[in-house]
């Protein structure tokens, strides 16, 4: 397990991304900042089972997906996910404010964090990599963070 990892998911994005304003858009994409908070926190309502998109990727994919998940590699600038789960145009605004957002954003992580604490062995469905672990789960989170606060400039690495 990252420590790091973790600590950054749980206490560190949330103040990171609240230096945006929410109509900012990102050096790539067409999410602007507020569209791309509330992305992550559908991604973290799919990793606590809270929204549940079936697998679309095959079974023998899993494997190759599983060793990109465990790499030291980037997602690449404007990767697209499948257009069954994210439209190709974004998805507009829910909350009323960039605020209200994050605050969304913040309530679903720390559920993430309760749901695999209380639960430890745990597995929900993500529908690219597969069943995924709380160890899995920190590794992709991070990495899509990672992504996201690159594109606004948030982040270098």
């Amino acid at each position: 397990m990252n420590s790091y990892k973790n600590e950054f998911l749980k206490t560190r994005l949330c103040p990171l991304i609240s230096n945006l304003q929410a109509t900012q858009h990102g050096n790539w994409g067409l999410m602007n900042a507020q569209q791309m908070v509330e992305h992550l926190t559908a991604f973290f309502k799919i990793s606590t089972g809270r929204l549940v998109f079936p697998l679309v990727s095959a079974p023998e994919q899993l494997p190759k997906l599983r060793e990109f998940l465990w790499s030291d590699k980037a997602f690449r600038e404007n990767t697209k996910g499948p257009e069954s789960i994210i439209p190709a145009e974004p998805v507009p605004v829910v909350h009323a404010s960039m605020e209200i957002a994050i605050a969304k954003l913040d309530k679903e992580i720390q559920l993430f964090f309760d749901l695999f604490e209380k639960d430890p062995a745990k597995k929900t469905m993500h529908p690219v990599f597969g069943e995924l672990n709380f160890d899995d789960w920190v590794q992709l989170h991070y990495k899509h963070v990672a992504h996201h606060t690159r594109q606004f400039g948030l982040i270098c690495t």
